[in-house]
């Protein structure tokens, strides 16, 4: 099924408009689009939508609905799990009705922005900066409070979709951490135990690998590997940021996936998700 559920736009750091990811998806014969800006946060940035925009982003994605009508079109948020300082994700799907929330760790720490050290982006010397002035470069810590902050997320928010579940190796490129290292795998392991608690959902992220930022899918086949043997749901997710990115290594991760196991994809209809055999 052609489907991607992890769409942004220009209400958040997109760089094409709705309408532009919708006529390339009609163009790639896709049945399922869905749009995830950056939901609203209380600081000052230039990524996340805000939250006066938001009933003009419904009405935008119900608009296209009605354009392109041989699409199914999906009213969704990434949101940003920070501890004291995000909304609960609960109120933006109640308050604007989402189909669906991606959640996701993106700044790590917590209660103040200065204390927050920022793992994304393009810069790699952001990610270096903020390792050597929040954690004196203690690469373990820093990594434990990355995943630790993913436990609190998956144990504390309602949402559905568990995005670029270890984005922390993006910027380390092998430098400062090995994934095989103990440590990181019992962290890991426990993330995919928490998932499977709380009946989340893993996506293949293919961003870092069509960016040029890391040299494999989001997340670490060993990973995958682990969820499929729990039955872990999975989607196969680009972080289309341009229209011309929303298919991007799909093949590919359709492979990667049945290489480490895991025998089925799922999807969304009538607000419940589905599963559907990858062979099929």
């Amino acid at each position: 099924m052609k489907c991607n559920y992890h769409t942004h736009s220009t209400y958040c750091d997109g760089k094409e408009p709705m309408e532009k990811f919708a006529a390339k998806a009609e163009e790639l014969s896709f049945i399922h689009l869905g749009f995830s800006s950056h939901a609203p946060v209380d600081f000052r940035n230039d990524f996340a939508i805000k939250e006066e925009q938001l009933p003009a982003y419904i009405a935008e994605i119900e608009e296209i609905q009605k354009k392109y009508p041989k699409i199914s079109f999906f009213k969704a948020l990434e949101c940003d799990f920070i501890p004291e300082i995000s909304t609960p994700f609960a109120y933006f799907k109640e308050k604007y009705q989402l189909h669906y929330i991606i959640g996701g760790v993106h700044l790590v720490g917590k209660a103040t922005m200065s204390d927050l050290w920022f793992i994304d982006g393009s810069k790699q010397k952001v990610y270096d900066d903020g390792l050597e002035k929040l954690y004196n470069n203690n690469i373990r810590k820093a990594v434990t409070d990355f995943w630790e902050q993913t436990f609190e997320m998956i144990e504390t928010e309602k949402f559905d979709i568990v995005a670029h579940l270890d984005k922390i190796k993006m910027h380390n490129q092998d430098r400062f951490f090995k994934e095989d290292e103990k440590w990181y795998r019992q962290l890991a392991q426990h993330a995919i135990e928490l998932i499977k608690k709380f009946n989340l959902i893993i996506e293949i992220n293919s961003r870092g690998l069509y960016k040029g930022r890391c040299n494999a899918f989001y997340p670490a086949a060993f990973i995958v590997a682990e969820a499929a043997k729990k039955d872990i749901p999975f989607i196969i997710s680009s972080d289309a940021h341009l229209s011309s990115e929303l298919n991007l290594y799909y093949p590919e991760a359709v492979r990667y996936l049945i290489d480490n196991g895991v025998q089925e994809l799922v999807y969304l209809q009538d607000n419940q998700w589905k599963s559907y055999s990858i062979f099929s």
